[in-house]
């Protein structure tokens, strides 16, 4: 007879019953999963994440905003096109004088097509642009000197303020007498127009400064070139930008007025001579185009501006 005694026996049924679910869960864990995968379990939602369809719903909602804010800034100049239109049609205006706007878009699309346009536009920006820049070039850095320096600013004020307060046209013909009639004399009259907006401006700027930004600059002890630098400089570009966009309009307008005279290519010649020709649409084309160009260059002075002072944080109020 064997003896059972001494020998254990194994049961792998129940030792497996007889383990505690911690046992179990540890001794999975130290040998190799040998059954099929189980499903895989999903990440955690990320925290603040967009739910689907939110971001589509967002950018269509966005752009509905922007055609309807559009079509509300461009209503009124949708309607004063219609009145063009539909008053010399219906007789309340001479078409003679005033032909319907249909008809200025035809003479613009010729001369367009001729070259011409493009020829006498051109003549014109490189005047204007000219005398723009250099007025810019000149008035910035002396409207800082003038506004910071507070005697020469009292020393300079009379003799500013009667030539802020005499017209560039009323100086037109002094102008072309002392520097002919040719481009000198052109861009000289767009540079004293547009030097004194940037440059007035420029000098409040600097005066409006807050006082209490220069004490905390100044009890940091910085030099005066870190002090314009860092205080005065970024303070002052919404009120110089101000003025940028004043001689931006103005040095188209007094471009025009001076080609008047003397020129023989440019937008102010086209209209001139469209109306001693009577070619009215030709002089309507004209004015449009000066219009659109004035419109244009001041949209990028203002994208200009906001890419400069993109560190100002918009008031709520």
């Amino acid at each position: 007879m064997s003896s059972v005694t001494g020998t254990a026996t194994h049961d792998p049924v129940g030792d497996t019953a007889d383990r505690s679910p911690a046992t179990t869960t540890a001794a999975a864990a130290g040998r190799p999963r040998t059954g099929p995968p189980g499903p895989k379990a999903a990440p955690p939602p990320v925290s603040g994440a967009a739910p689907r369809g939110v971001k589509p719903r967002f950018a269509v909602r966005r752009l509905l905003h922007r055609l309807v804010e559009g079509g509300t800034r461009s209503a009124a100049v949708g309607a004063l096109l219609l009145l063009w239109e539909t008053a010399p049609r219906l007789g309340l205006a001479d078409r003679t004088f005033l032909p319907p706007f249909s008809e200025v878009v035809v003479a613009w699309w010729q001369l367009a097509v001729s070259g011409q346009l493009a020829d006498h536009t051109l003549a014109s920006l490189g005047r204007s642009l000219s005398g723009f820049g250099i007025a810019v070039a000149v008035a910035v850095p002396l409207g800082l000197l003038i506004g910071w320096y507070r005697r020469v600013a009292d020393l300079l004020g009379p003799l500013l303020e009667v030539f802020r307060n005499t017209a560039a046209l009323a100086l037109l013909p002094v102008f072309v007498l002392l520097l002919g009639i040719g481009e000198t004399s052109k861009v000289s009259i767009v540079v004293y127009a547009c030097t004194w907006p940037v440059l007035l401006n420029t000098i409040s700027a600097v005066r409006s400064v807050d006082p209490t930004l220069l004490r905390l600059a100044r009890s940091m002890d910085l030099p005066p070139l870190r002090l314009f630098q860092k205080v005065i400089l970024p303070a002052s570009v919404p009120a110089v930008f101000t003025g940028v966009r004043l001689a931006g309009a103005v040095s188209v307008l007094v471009l025009v007025a001076a080609e008047m005279i003397g020129a023989k290519a440019g937008l102010g010649y086209l209209i001139n001579a469209s109306q001693y020709n009577f070619a009215i649409p030709q002089m309507y084309a004209g004015i449009v185009t000066v219009s659109a160009i004035g419109v244009l260059f001041n949209h990028l002075l203002v994208a200009l501006e906001r890419r400069l002072s993109s560190w100002r944080v918009p008031s709520d109020g």
